[in-house]
């Protein structure tokens, strides 16, 4: 099978500032194979067919405005393609890569952690099954390399069961300084060089797919003989089209990449378009002899599907997903990797302890400055709290049984045990008697007639749910009756 040889000693291509390439021509046309690369009809079949009106074209005449093309022509929607389903079959491998430490900090409201905080936080990754992070983009600044080397070094000295990469620009400016991190820390760190792919991006940018590719060819080379490992990343993949795909990949293959990582940088992609743009760079890989590499999907959640669109992925194929605590990162966030854990262990996908879960989103939500929601998922202070009658009247009951498993699920997807919690039930204008009765006995009151009218009625004219401290000193001032002395013992 055809591979794609690279020359490591051809001059480099001119770059811009953004390390892409420069100087290409607008007016050149694109057509599909472009690169010399041939796209089979086995991967084309894994593809579908394309949607009606999407060029093979990209750039356009100089003059030429946006207004001037269909909207098709510069993006590619993997979403339309058929058949539009999507399979959750269980996967041989699942893998997860933490971004936290670097795409996360992309996000506009973050404060940036100390070097200890960030150390604190990488050492929870392998209690929780996290075996790989991106430990900062090296290239960025002094500090950011400073930072780079010494969690490395973290790694090593604490045998830490994870595997480091650095983002970077297909650009020596950033290749080198991750090489020299990997020098200085005496520890592996892989290079996950990105470029741009989508027809918009190369619009936007003026570049060619040839371009692109001479660009790739020689970042990879370049990395590869400076003694790195590479995964090769495209930008917006779920927007670009299937010849460019199988060009950009298939030449950062044959330089030398091992790993594939497949964007969903703006969020575009819908479970049916994840599974059909992962089929497709598998059987692209796969039909020209590099079936053994691994493919990564790293998505964004600007449309709420970012958990999802990674079990997606998972399922058709990709070996890792990436993201990050809490799902900070750039605009709205990318994957809430958080969530991603606890579905994978409730589908049996993988076998994980998730008693840290917990602690990894608190160190995150610390060092970043991020709050969370009382009623996030899983981890918010809401997330096992129930104080609807009917609803606390099955946990209590079950309890009552005394099977804490019951209890546990009866009203619950997510048992609480799974991260270390358990249920709660709290008193509020929705409660009932079974709210009043369980809270008194877990707190150590005597559930008096006298004491569970007076919280109940205080409970239906409150406008809140009562905390503790407001319930405890309802029932202290409840009259007892004749008797009682007013807590069990």
């Amino acid at each position: 099978m055809r591979r794609v040889e690279s020359d490591i000693t051809a001059p480099r291509a001119p770059a811009s500032a953004s390390g892409e390439p420069s100087g290409t021509t607008r007016g050149h046309g694109l057509l599909p194979g472009a690169g010399g690369i041939t796209v089979t009809p086995a991967a084309r079949s894994r593809g579908a067919a394309k949607p009606s009106g999407t060029s093979g074209h990209c750039g356009g005449a100089s003059g030429r405005t946006v207004e001037d093309r269909a909207p098709s022509d510069l993006i590619y929607d993997w979403n339309e393609l058929e058949p539009r389903s999507c399979s959750l079959e269980p996967p041989a491998v699942v893998e997860l890569n933490d971004e936290t430490l670097r795409d996360g900090l992309q996000c506009p409201s973050v404060r940036q952690p100390s070097l200890r905080e960030k150390q604190e936080f990488l050492r929870q990754l392998p209690t929780i099954g996290i075996g790989a992070a991106d430990i900062g983009y090296a290239g960025a600044s002094a500090a950011a390399f400073d930072d780079v080397v010494e969690l490395a070094k973290t790694i090593g000295e604490a045998h830490l069961a994870i595997r480091p990469n650095c983002a970077g620009r297909t650009h020596v400016h950033d290749i080198d300084p991750i090489a020299d991190a990997q020098q200085r820390s005496g520890v592996a760190i892989d290079a996950a060089l990105f470029i741009g792919s989508s027809p918009i991006r190369q619009w936007v940018e003026g570049w060619s797919v040839s371009a692109l590719v001479q660009t790739i060819e020689k970042a990879v080379s370049y990395a590869v003989h400076a003694g790195l490992e590479v995964m090769f990343v495209t930008e917006d993949t779920t927007r670009a089209r299937r010849e460019d795909i199988a060009t950009m990949y298939l030449a950062a293959a044959g330089a030398g990449a091992t790993r594939f990582c497949i964007s969903d940088t703006v969020g575009q992609a819908t479970p049916g378009g994840v599974q059909q743009v992962v089929h497709f760079l598998s059987g692209v890989l796969d039909d020209h002899g590099f079936g053994q590499a691994a493919i990564d999907w790293h998505g964004h959640r600007d449309r709420g599907l970012d958990v999802m669109n990674a079990l997606a992925a998972l399922a058709a194929g990709a070996k890792r997903v990436h993201g990050c605590a809490l799902g900070i990162g750039e605009r709205v966030g990318n994957t809430a990797l958080d969530l991603v854990l606890v579905n994978v262990a409730l589908l049996g996908w993988k076998n994980v302890d998730l008693l840290n879960l917990p602690t990894y989103c608190r160190l995150a939500s610390e060092m970043t400055g991020v709050p969370i929601p009382r009623n996030y998922p899983v981890v918010g202070e809401d997330a096992f709290t129930t104080s609807t009658g009917v609803h606390a009247a099955a946990v209590a009951k079950a309890y009552d049984k005394g099977d804490a498993w019951l209890a546990d699920r009866v009203y619950s997807a997510v048992p609480a045990s799974l991260v270390g919690r358990h249920q709660e039930i709290s008193i509020g204008p929705m409660s009932g008697k079974s709210n009043v009765l369980y809270w008194l006995r877990a707190h150590g009151f005597d559930p008096t007639p006298e004491r569970m009218g007076a919280v109940l009625e205080a409970a239906k004219h409150a406008s809140h749910v009562l905390d503790d401290a407001e319930a405890t000193r309802i029932a202290e001032s409840a009259v007892p009756a004749r008797g009682e002395k007013g807590l069990l013992v």
